[in-house]
């Protein structure tokens, strides 16, 4: 189903790969304005989700390497024979010779595109491919050609790690079936081989849902991409580049006068196709159109939330891959993907003592996964004055903060911290040093996460928090707080 809707989301793009002058070699006009700086960028990111491939891949195959060692020792101890049938050579140099192999025979040029087709990867190959044989359209100079003949051969490497990197995930689901067919004879195992083959299992998880994250960084282009390639489809030569040499014209072939007139005879028109579609939709009554087009609606989220689920699965991408575990849906994403921004705001009650004062706390968190986060902030105590009609602002002091934020369900967190308040009024930078002025606060509680639809805040907290130390601060604070934080 996935090809399938491929195949009709690209059938119009090649429906305008003809030239203007039907030879092939249409004229080709001077792009004005075109990203040179595209190349650059390209190679830039091709070379880093390279490094962080091979990285990945290195520390996922020494890992199941230790665990099949493990698993080798312990099986002896219960059944050598078993051991020496499933372990005819060590695990070890088995997995260091695939990765021997995809350090070296990766580096060779490709351009399979995958077990899956992907669109944007098509396309911007072939710009790069196009604007290679084509370097005048864009007034390359010769510096600005060895970059795009860089960036291609850098796109190239990546598709064809990529490649190997589906050759090696599939070899350790094999792997893995291998391993579980083996152990099935057995009624009762040690703990210690089934612990070691469970965690065998996560691995080989994890590293197919790196390799499934990889294809989709290659796969998302950037605005400076996007903007070469509507730039680019105006010229009639570079459809008819794609045509000729792009990925689904490769396999499912373009017949010889495809788009010319003779090649479109006995084919049916637009308008005719539109008129059978009018006439159907009359037989369906009046609310024959909007019954059609509810339809249609019902059946495209249908299918994209069967998309997703093999998406999520494995599906389009070397295979299904049911696990039997929590998914962590950090694991796959990096340190600075997996970090978290936000700010919050909390009044504190005036009294006899101290002014009314408003903390405003910036947060940074990191998230461990299953929507479970830890962090620390810093906040800074504006005062507002003693009361409405002495209003004044003042520094009122700083705090020092930590966080950790435990999903319960839904969006109902239970939220802990400690945090360190210097709650006086500052005069000068040295004041904060002063450690005598600060106060111990212990913070227990729940949350509620509402998310928001806006490009710049993603969701709203809303804490009701004890503080568990106040009885013993001097002079002590108020030990329920009410805290409203905003996710950026």
């Amino acid at each position: 189903m996935t090809w399938l809707i491929a195949l009709l989301c690209t059938l119009p793009n090649l429906c305008r790969c003809q030239d203007q002058t039907g030879d092939g070699t249409a004229n080709l006009d001077k792009i004005a304005n075109f990203p040179d700086k595209i190349f650059k960028k390209i190679s830039g990111q091709t070379a880093a989700l390279q490094h962080r491939l091979e990285r990945q891949t290195a520390r996922y195959l020494t890992r199941m390497a230790r665990k099949e060692e493990k698993l080798r020792e312990r099986l002896y101890r219960t059944d050598s024979a078993k051991a020496a049938s499933l372990y005819p050579q060590d695990p070890r140099q088995q997995y260091a010779l695939l990765l021997q192999k995809f350090r070296q025979d990766s580096a060779r040029i490709s351009t399979s595109m995958g077990p899956e087709y992907l669109r944007y990867t098509d396309s911007t190959q072939g710009m790069l491919g196009f604007l290679n044989k084509n370097p005048n359209l864009i007034n390359a100079s010769p510096e600005v050609q060895a970059k795009m003949q860089a960036a291609l051969a850098n796109f190239q490497q990546l598709q064809a790690r990529l490649q190997y990197a589906d050759a090696i995930k599939q070899f350790i689901q094999s792997r893995k079936a291998q391993l579980q067919q083996a152990f099935s004879s057995y009624t009762h195992l040690p703990p210690g081989i089934t612990n070691v083959l469970s965690g065998y299992k996560k691995q080989a998880y994890y590293y197919a849902d790196q390799v499934r994250s990889y294809r989709a960084m290659l796969n998302d282009p950037g605005k400076m991409t996007q903007t070469a390639l509507v730039l680019l489809n105006k010229v009639p030569a570079f459809s008819q580049y794609v045509k000729q040499h792009g990925f689904l014209a490769g396999l499912f072939g373009v017949p010889a006068g495809y788009g010319t007139e003779q090649g479109m005879t006995g084919l049916q028109t637009r308008d005719q196709i539109m008129g059978m579609i009018r006439q159907k939709i009359g037989q369906g009554g009046p609310n024959g159109a909007a019954t059609l087009q509810a339809s249609l609606n019902t059946a495209k989220q249908d299918i994209a939330k069967l998309q997703n689920k093999l998406s999520s699965l494995g599906g389009g991408s070397g295979g299904m891959d049911m696990p039997d575990f929590k998914v962590n849906d950090q694991h796959s994403k990096t340190f600075l993907k997996r970090l978290e921004y936000g700010f919050n705001l909390q009044t504190t009650q005036a009294n006899y003592y101290f002014p009314t004062y408003t903390d405003i706390g910036l947060s940074l968190g990191y998230m461990l996964g299953h929507q479970n986060s830890l962090g620390i902030g810093l906040s800074y105590k504006i005062g507002w004055g003693t009361d409405w009609r002495h209003i004044s602002l003042s520094s009122q002091g700083v705090g020092v903060r930590s966080y950790l934020d435990v999903h319960v369900k839904k969006s109902w967190f239970l939220s802990g911290g400690f945090e360190l308040n210097r709650v006086q009024p500052l005069t000068t930078f040295k004041d904060i040093s002063n450690l005598t002025g600060w106060t111990q606060s212990g913070l227990i509680g729940i949350t509620k996460v509402v998310s928001m639809k806006s490009s710049i805040l993603k969701k709203t907290k809303v804490q009701f928090l004890w503080d568990f130390l106040s009885y013993y601060q001097m002079p002590q604070q108020q030990p329920v707080i009410f805290r409203l934080g905003y996710g950026l």
